[in-house]
């Protein structure tokens, strides 16, 4: 069993900054052998990849929309990820979700960050941007 929380999701105007932190728990996974990733969420959409890293932290993929804004950082010390967002975009506003895969088997493989490579996920912090 993982929980995941998120913190760090406000209003913020277009080209403003934000991080968002996600703590991991858990009573299965003592060790941080696992991958973990961002998703986002717009009401009446499909949820989406933002990005991911692996577990040592070598490996990062973006979405191609947040490539070069965004930034996904772990500190497994503290057992806390972190998505570091600048010049933020309207378009941006979502319901930021974290998630850990244990495997990431597609991910690996393609680097295409997708939902069925996920098994635990957080409540969500929302994030809006004012044009």
């Amino acid at each position: 069993q993982v929980q995941l929380a998120e913190s760090g999701g406000d209003s913020v105007q277009a080209g403003g900054s934000l991080s968002l932190t996600c703590t991991v728990s858990s009573v299965t996974y003592n060790n941080n052998n696992f991958y973990m990733g961002w998703f986002r969420q717009v009401s009446g959409k499909e949820r989406e990849g933002v990005a991911a890293i692996s577990p040592s932290g070598a490996n990062v993929d973006y979405d191609s929309s947040v490539k070069g804004r965004f930034r996904i950082s772990r500190d497994n010390s503290k057992r806390t990820l972190y998505l570091q967002m600048n010049s933020l975009k309207p378009e941006d506003t979502a319901m930021y979700y974290c998630a850990v895969s244990i495997n990431a088997n597609h991910l690996r493989a393609t680097g295409v960050i997708e939902e069925r490579d996920f098994d635990y996920w957080g409540q969500g912090t929302q994030v809006t941007v004012s044009s």
